[in-house]
């Protein structure tokens, strides 16, 4: 048995945020203790207002050399693209 504490990611929201970023990793016995830890290290100027822990082991990602056949079956939904939508000329555009 590893006598090492997990590792968890700290995700922190700002003042003018409205989404949490990631911002670091550290080591923490449980999330009561990650979420102190990442209060004192990742918030010093007291920019944030909410922070998440999440640990390392419980996140599941895409493998990015592997991002073709993710993400090109969306390619082939041609109604998630407007090109054959006509914009009126009375629609201003940004």
């Amino acid at each position: 048995m590893s006598n090492e504490w997990p590792l968890w990611e700290i995700f922190i929201r700002g003042q003018n945020g409205l989404s949490h970023r990631h911002v670091g990793s550290l080591h923490a016995p449980d999330a009561e203790m990650a979420v102190k830890n990442a209060r004192d290290v990742y918030s010093r100027r007291n920019e944030g207002v909410s922070i998440w822990v999440v640990k390392s082991a419980d996140i599941t990602a895409s493998v990015p050399g592997e991002k073709g056949p993710m993400f090109e079956p969306s390619q082939s939904k041609i109604y998630r693209h407007p090109t054959f939508y006509e914009i009126p000329d009375d629609v201003g555009h940004m």
